[in-house]
């Protein structure tokens, strides 16, 4: 009777099923896209802690709680009611969601409200310091333990002082001569143009000279006549800019420049400071980028004392991370360097001296997160236990390393003051979004978010992860595949290939839906086969796997991508007559370079802010990956697209910002011109005003527009 009684239900459980699945709500391009009307509510929720310490500490709108490390217990700390007891004024502090905890053994929360930065006792019920913020400061850079702060404005670089007193250390700055910025175009990791030394007693700084650069013709066409907005370019094998590192006091206004080598063609990277504060420490590195050198400096005098070491490859050396000091060994720091392959940590001392390599494998160690000092431990995220994921790890002095917490999916960790814990927020193609508590000593963990899947009453359709060999036969390359809402596998579907193919991004991970965009979704809902194949010269996958594509940008990769349309093409319920393709930036080339290289595969594709030809392209990153023009004359020649327009068959798109400074305007137009000369015929579309990305309500426009293309063409 049993057996029977469940045939019976069967096909009740199917009519049930059907009908929740047809009950299931459908997206809208607002939920899916940054910037839409709905987007927010439609992402997982979020809990925003930070660290007090040792203490994780929860901010929200109306009070702040601290969360028991053991137990995730939240027992509130203060509240915005009392924060603006204290304060007094007659306009209140409306949130505590920016507030930081820079004292570790002190009951002071930094607050910013009606242009001061202020330190709040909440326990004594008392301002302890206050400074008036200068108006219109950029750049703004505060150091905690002397509690001055460096900002810039109009390009000039100034100091204030704990007791409110601002100092203006130059006074040349302009578009030609900038100080306290970001040098080099942000590439080598810089981030930023001023340097505080450990305890806030000197401040290192970029002065950048870039009077010799060609400046870009921007235009701002928001004025009743148009006008020019220049941007200083250093094209690829033209004149590059010379940077200096400065040294200021602030107790002494005293000023001086590191006595590097001449900085012509010549770049200064990863600043350092020594625990004491007396020495300096800088990458330097050629312009060919096959050459760095770790080299020591007197703060005082700007007098180089030693070349500790140096790095040479054959390709290229990148260096992105600045040595760290051990806090429990101010002669030992740690240097990060892919030299045996794949980036890992390196223990040296201050002679230069190599004492031992703490991590090595075919992984990559993507971010060195600080030190347990207790346990003299180094912690840091890597991919060791997934090349498609990210988790927390430790490592000894002993090298023995220790995954932490839990290790899959993809995780962004955060060490609190004494590395003894760490915030791990992550999620996983099966979590939304988590954060747990890590203890690093024993690796235990505790759970203080879990959020709900925010469109489990949508129609989410399936997505799968798999691998392809490359063109060379041997490398694994993660492809990921959305498969139509509502699938139907005896349907001949249209599929499109979204790349983006370039180095330092990837594009399939093991996050929620597997790193999946919200425009892939709503192509499938929209009833389109959506493939993404991460080739080689992408990241995270080691420095062989990069260099692959070195001096012809753009050859093998598009090699890759041919094998993941064969994978493609081998799906019975794709329809090979209907492929498309999509990228926007590196991802923009590779589309514009498959249409114009293989034109016979693709039917439409949609490029957005394209690099059309490397020469146009910045100094930093386009010599490193091509070399110049003038040395590698026959891999810009084959890689240049517009050497490619008479071979343009199908329908294709080129998208750019109207003052975009990554890729400025003229790739877009120049592939234009050489259409127009050779009788192709791609559609052109601008976004005046935006830069090389899209932002809000632009963004949702952007993505309806590319929708409709491929409606209009491929559907």
């Amino acid at each position: 009777m049993r057996p029977f009684r469940y045939l019976l239900l069967l096909p009740l459980l199917a009519t049930t099923t059907l009908t929740m699945a047809q009950d299931k709500k459908l997206f809208t391009l607002d939920d899916l896209i940054p910037g839409g009307s709905t987007y927010y509510s439609h992402t997982p929720s979020r809990k925003y802690v930070t660290w007090w310490g040792d203490y994780c500490v929860e901010l929200d709108l109306d009070k702040v709680g601290i969360i028991d490390n053991k137990t995730g217990q939240n027992t509130t700390l203060f509240t915005l009611d009392e924060i603006n007891s204290i304060l007094q004024t007659t306009t209140p502090l409306r949130s505590l969601y920016y507030a930081s905890f820079p004292y570790a053994d002190k009951s002071q929360v930094m607050i910013q409200h009606l242009g001061k930065q202020m330190l709040v006792d909440w326990k004594d019920k008392s301002i302890v310091w206050s400074v008036v913020n200068s108006p219109s400061a950029t750049n703004t850079d505060f150091e905690p333990q002397s509690k001055n702060t460096a900002y810039t404005k109009d390009h000039n670089l100034y100091v204030q002082t704990s007791d409110g007193q601002v100092t203006q250390v130059s006074d040349d700055g302009c578009l030609d001569i900038v100080y306290g910025e970001s040098v080099h175009r942000n590439e080598f990791g810089i981030e930023k143009g001023t340097f505080w030394s450990p305890k806030g007693n000197k401040l290192a700084f970029y002065r950048m000279d870039q009077s010799m650069v060609t400046t870009y013709p921007q235009v701002d066409i928001s004025t009743r006549c148009a006008t020019m907005v220049p941007d200083k370019y250093p094209m690829a094998g033209e004149t590059s800019h010379k940077v200096q590192v400065g040294i200021y006091s602030p107790q002494t206004h005293g000023k001086i420049y590191l006595q590097t080598d001449d900085p012509t063609n010549r770049y200064f990277t990863n600043i350092a400071w020594s625990p004491d504060e007396r020495k300096v420490y800088l990458i330097e590195l050629n312009r060919d980028q096959n050459h760095a050198q770790l080299i020591r400096y007197d703060a005082e005098t700007g007098k180089k004392e030693a070349v500790l070491f140096e790095e040479h490859n054959d390709k290229y050396v990148e260096p992105l991370h600045p040595i760290v000091f051990l806090p429990w060994d101010s002669d030992k720091f740690i240097y990060q360097t892919r030299r045996d392959g794949y980036n890992h940590l390196y223990l040296y001392n201050t002679d230069g001296k190599l004492l031992k390599q703490l991590t090595s494998g075919k992984f990559e160690v993507t971010e060195l997160l600080g030190f347990n000092t207790k346990l003299k431990q180094v912690v840091y995220a890597s991919n060791e236990n997934d090349p498609i994921g990210i988790s927390l790890w430790s490592v000894g002095m002993n090298s023995k390393r220790k995954a932490l917490g839990e290790t899959q999916g993809y995780h962004y960790p955060e060490l609190s003051a004494n590395g003894n814990y760490a915030i791990d927020r992550y999620s996983s193609p099966t979590q939304p979004y988590n954060i747990d508590l890590v203890n690093v000593a024993d690796g235990k963990k505790v759970n203080i978010h879990q959020a709900e899947d925010p469109w489990k009453d949508y129609k989410v359709p399936e997505m799968k992860v798999g691998t392809v060999k490359a063109a060379d036969g041997v490398t694994d390359l993660y492809y990921r595949l959305i498969l139509p809402t509502d699938f139907d596998p005896n349907k001949k579907y249209p599929a499109v290939v979204y790349v983006y193919g370039g180095p330092h991004a990837h594009n399939i991970d093991a996050s929620r839906n597997w790193g999946a965009r919200g425009w892939d979704l709503w192509m499938a809902q929209n009833g389109y086969v959506m493939f993404c194949l991460d080739n080689r010269g992408s990241e995270h996958r080691g420095l062989e796997f990069e260099q692959a594509t070195f001096r012809h940008l753009g050859v093998e990769e598009m090699k890759d991508q041919l094998k993941g349309v064969e994978y493609l093409k081998s799906l019975p319920y794709v329809d090979a007559e209907r492929l498309g393709v999509h990228g926007w930036s590196f991802g923009g080339f590779m589309t514009t370079s498959l249409m114009t290289t293989y034109p016979e595969v693709f039917k439409v594709g949609v490029a957005g802010g394209p690099v059309i030809d490397w020469k146009y392209y910045e100094v930093m990153y386009g010599e490193r990956y091509m070399d110049t023009p003038q040395t590698n004359p026959d891999g810009y020649a084959e890689t240049s697209l517009l050497n490619k327009a008479q071979n343009l068959k199908g329908r294709l798109l080129i998208i750019y910002g109207g003052n975009d400074n990554t890729c400025v305007p003229q790739h877009s137009l120049s592939f234009i011109r050489a259409c127009i000369d050779a009788g192709t015929h791609p559609d052109l579309f601008v976004y005046p005003g935006d830069e090389h990305n899209m932002m809000g309500t632009d963004r949702v426009h952007l993505h309806e527009h590319i929708t409709r293309y491929f409606e209009d063409f491929l559907k």
